[in-house]
């Protein structure tokens, strides 16, 4: 799945979009997924001068972000209509910094899935190693007429 299919899904845009592509997709299961962590992303002018590290916290937001790509095309709701939203990130854990030039591989599994509530489990890695991990719960919501 390449960018354009990704941004018929997700309402980000840049430079809030974090999935650049999608190499793995079962329904219902998994879904593998990437981000080339640039130098010219806008956070690293100030997080941190001289030694650019991505915050942890966009790291989590790339993994919420697979986590709704694979609702979306598990359930095949139109995005249009349905707005995914956060309502929990459980057992965050961050094992090393993310830099320029790292290719920031994202695997999201569904733990579990009961009505308009999706349980995720989300790891982030870096050249085969953790850089985080944590547990992400969200819920689909029909959007009001006339919401954009």
């Amino acid at each position: 799945m390449d960018i354009r299919e990704i941004q018929q899904l997700l309402p980000h845009r840049y430079p809030f979009l974090l999935v650049d592509r999608v190499e793995i997709f079962e329904p219902g299961k998994r879904l593998v997924a990437f981000k080339n962590v640039t130098f010219n992303e806008p956070f690293f002018g100030g997080h941190f001068p001289n030694h650019p590290v991505m915050p942890g916290v966009l790291i989590l937001e790339a993994l919420a972000q697979a986590c709704a790509i694979l609702t979306y095309k598990t359930t095949e709701l139109s995005p249009e209509e349905n707005v995914s939203y956060l309502m929990a990130v459980d057992q965050a854990k961050f094992r090393r910094p993310v830099v320029p030039g790292d290719k920031l591989l994202l695997s999201v599994n569904v733990l579990r899935q009961k009505g308009v509530v999706w349980k995720h489990k989300g790891e982030a890695t870096v050249d085969g190693q953790v850089v985080a991990e944590a547990e992400f719960m969200a819920t689909l919501r029909r959007r009001e007429a006339g919401e954009t």
